[in-house]
């Protein structure tokens, strides 16, 4: 498990470079409100896989949940992202409905983050 938390923590470091990067190269060109959004989803997803990344490590019960959330987040707004930022700066797809998988994978990670917290939960209060 370590191995994975620490693959996802270099993870989080590349996006929250990204979402830097992206942010100025927003700042920099005409029509770069499509590169702000993707600065935006890469820096609060970058800070959101960190964040759930260390709750799998001191969780033991639902370490599972906590690492498929944080591993869903980061592969969705990498997807998200790259597919926006390619749209915005080239004007072409990774591949059709990149963008939407990556969204819908986002959403679904933060619903594993939801039921692990509530696994959590009932674990110590029932």
């Amino acid at each position: 498990m370590q191995k994975i938390i620490d693959a996802l923590s270099a993870l989080a470091g590349l996006m929250g470079a990204g979402g830097v990067a992206a942010a100025a190269v927003a700042a920099h060109i005409g029509g770069g409100a499509r590169l702000a959004n993707v600065a935006m989803i890469l820096l609060v997803h970058a800070a959101a896989v960190l964040a759930l990344s260390a709750r799998a490590k001191e969780t033991s019960g639902s370490s599972r949940l906590w690492l498929a959330s944080a591993l869903a987040l980061a592969f969705g707004a990498t997807l998200f992202s790259a597919d926006v930022a390619l749209l915005t700066l080239r004007g072409a797809r990774l591949f059709p409905m990149a963008a939407p998988t990556g969204g819908m994978t986002m959403i679904a990670g933060w619903l594993l983050a939801s039921a692990a917290g509530l696994a959590g939960f009932f674990r110590r209060y029932r």
